[in-house]
């Protein structure tokens, strides 16, 4: 790391089941480090203990930081945390923002026109794999900006990134991580209706996964899908179904503006709505299938012995 990145100074916003691992990565890795306490204080209490400052509002830590990475839900609370009365804005002075949350593009495109005027830029840098990928260093990040900005913070980038893809200008990134999502999202989907329909033909998820995994049709995602399907460990894909349907909302909308038919990614956002309107919002992606099953009167678990 040079010199002259190890003087920048980085706030974080959102130190949830991601960003809790990424900031870490940033402090251990040389930065001055300014964080923002939500619901949750143990994240903050142990990166405070390890040598970050708890800043008291967005604006407080803006005026503590150079570069601002935000790791939250969507675009409403993006534009919360910059526009606030006490926001990021309000600290009237130039920044970086660095927005990691999966978001609506058109509001990523308009927040970003607004703030140039107070000095501050904003690109887009969403984020693919899994908490433990945060904690690991080895998150895939899709970063929407100009070249220069992309350069200045692709060090912090870095330091919680295993794979960073410039996309093109700020805008792009979020793009590019709906349609990610709209693949993966899908996957889980397909996955938890065939499971469905092969329990009401008697193929159990055991018989089910002796045929895909290993084959053309596995993939790291599949995996950890099924580590829940198969193995009941809630905690193996940590992505709540409810923002699940958020980001095929924002697909639909992004779909709509452009004129797109998007029958695929009606179905999938159908299928994670039902699952939220049934109230299993807070449950992980992979739980969708015990949803599916539920719906169709079968179980994917074995009878209790």
């Amino acid at each position: 790391m040079s010199e002259a990145a190890r003087k920048e100074r980085i706030g974080f916003i959102g130190l949830g089941l991601m960003g809790q691992g990424m900031a870490r990565n940033i402090l251990v890795k040389g930065w001055p480090l300014a964080v923002l306490a939500h619901r949750n204080r143990a994240p903050i209490e142990d990166l405070v203990a390890e040598g970050a400052v708890e800043a008291s509002s967005p604006r407080d830590l803006a005026e503590r930081s150079d570069i601002v990475v935000l790791c939250v839900t969507g675009s409403p609370e993006v534009a919360a945390v910059v526009e606030g009365p006490q926001g990021l804005a309000a600290a009237g002075k130039p920044l970086v923002i660095v927005d990691c949350s999966t978001s609506d593009p058109s509001q990523t495109l308009r927040l970003a026109e607004s703030l140039k005027a107070s000095g501050i830029t904003l690109i887009d840098a969403p984020l693919s794999r899994t908490p433990k990928d945060a904690a690991a260093g080895t998150l895939d990040v899709m970063v929407g900006g100009d070249e220069a900005t992309v350069a200045r913070v692709r060090p912090v980038l870095d330091a919680f990134a295993g794979r960073v893809a410039h996309t093109g200008p700020t805008g792009t990134g979020h793009t590019m991580k709906l349609l990610n999502n709209f693949v993966s999202m899908g996957y889980a989907a397909l996955y938890s209706e065939a499971l469905a329909l092969g329990a009401k033909a008697g193929l159990t998820p055991q018989v089910f996964d002796s045929v895909i995994r290993g084959g053309r049709m596995d993939c790291p995602f599949y995996q950890t899908f099924f580590k829940y399907v198969l193995e009941r460990d809630r905690n193996a894909h940590q992505f709540a179904i409810r923002n699940a349907a958020k980001d095929m909302t924002y697909l639909a909308g992004f779909a709509g503006a452009s004129g797109f038919a998007n029958p695929m990614g009606a179905a999938v956002r159908n299928a994670f709505a039902s699952a939220v309107g049934a109230g299993r919002g807070e449950d992980y992606v992979p739980m969708l299938s015990d949803f599916v099953a539920e719906a169709n009167g079968v179980s994917l678990t074995p009878p209790a012995k």
